[in-house]
């Protein structure tokens, strides 16, 4: 028997704390935070992570990173060495894995100015020990982290601006030992995991097209190029956003500008199952990377003071309506 996934937990920054919002609740509209973290004074919180149990929170600065308790104590810190001056151009990121063992953190050392190239590390949850590190060849500014969620792997995609993307996956090998795999590819970007984790969603570095890859092999199941959604390639693109609305369905962001110079996107469904298209998804957001999905048919928006609201395309159910009074 195939155990519940755990929930999915997301975080916002405010006045310097972390919110994390429980998204896996049933219920729509506005979030309200399940917890807050208090970073010490004078922390600049890049990226964050909470622990399911809402007990924990990883975050990363520009040069370290730092696990608290949800009652503020410092469970462990990591210093990235040497200290970085550089104040822009690289962003720290950093993911929990399936079970909350081991925390994932990429440090962008090459821009930061450390010397050498990029880093992947993996540290134990608890103790803040270093149990593997992946010396990398890049030289990113940032990298997304997306968690399998079945078998648990990581899959990092590190982007180098114009130079492209790398995308890596990290296991729990032998003895439980990381080791890492580097996709054979420098001009692709994840964009989303499937919910049953059987395939993934790439887009061209250049945005020229989608894809839809096989998991863990990356053999790809079918590419989506610009006018297959009925665009001109000359006029439009596809955006680094959108996802997997369910198991079935993604949703793929195609963008352009007007003759008018203003910017337009749209969102598009695809079944996946067959690689055909399913019509226009209609979202009022302001920017094509507002709209997260999140695979169980329901996806996040941000309301007007920056809070995530939850959407479902399932009707949800209404209060009985009381009777009218006797006449």
């Amino acid at each position: 028997m195939i155990p519940a996934p755990p929930p999915k937990v997301i975080t916002r920054h405010r006045d310097g704390q972390i919110y994390a919002y429980v998204v896996d609740s049933g219920a729509c509209g506005a979030l309200e935070p399940a917890a807050v973290f208090q970073p010490p004074a004078g922390d600049e919180v890049v990226e964050s992570v909470v622990r399911h149990d809402l007990e924990q929170v990883v975050y990363t600065t520009l040069n370290g990173v730092v696990c608290l308790t949800r009652a503020g104590d410092l469970m462990w810190a990591s210093d990235f060495e040497p200290h970085s001056d550089v104040r822009h151009g690289h962003r720290p990121g950093c993911a929990m894995s399936l079970d909350g063992r081991t925390v994932w953190v990429y440090r962008p050392d090459a821009m930061a100015g450390r010397g050498g190239g990029d880093q992947w590390v993996v540290h134990d949850a608890e103790s803040g020990a270093i149990l593997a590190r992946r010396e990398l060849e890049t030289v990113g500014h940032g990298a997304s982290h997306h968690v399998h969620p079945a078998d648990g792997s990581v899959y990092l995609d590190i982007g180098e601006g114009q130079d492209g993307s790398v995308i890596l996956r990290g296991t729990a090998g032998v003895g439980g030992k990381p080791e890492f795999v580097t996709y054979p590819w420098s001009d692709r970007c994840v964009i989303d995991l499937a919910p049953s984790g059987q395939q993934f969603m790439t887009v061209d570095h250049d945005q020229a097209d989608v894809a839809f890859h096989h998991h863990p092999s990356g053999d790809v199941l079918f590419t989506l190029p610009v006018e297959a959604f009925g665009y001109d390639p000359e006029e439009s693109f596809v955006e680094w956003s959108g996802g997997y609305l369910t198991d079935d369905t993604a949703v793929v962001t195609l963008g352009g500008e007007s003759q008018d110079e203003e910017e337009w996107f749209r969102y598009h469904l695809v079944d996946v199952r067959t690689g055909t298209l399913g019509g226009e998804f209609t979202v009022e957001v302001s920017n094509p990377y507002e709209l997260v999905p999140l695979g169980d048919g329901s996806w996040l928006t941000d309301g007007p003071d920056g809070l995530p609201v939850r959407w479902s395309r399932a009707p949800q159910p209404q209060p009985p309506i009381p009777p009218h009074p006797a006449g």
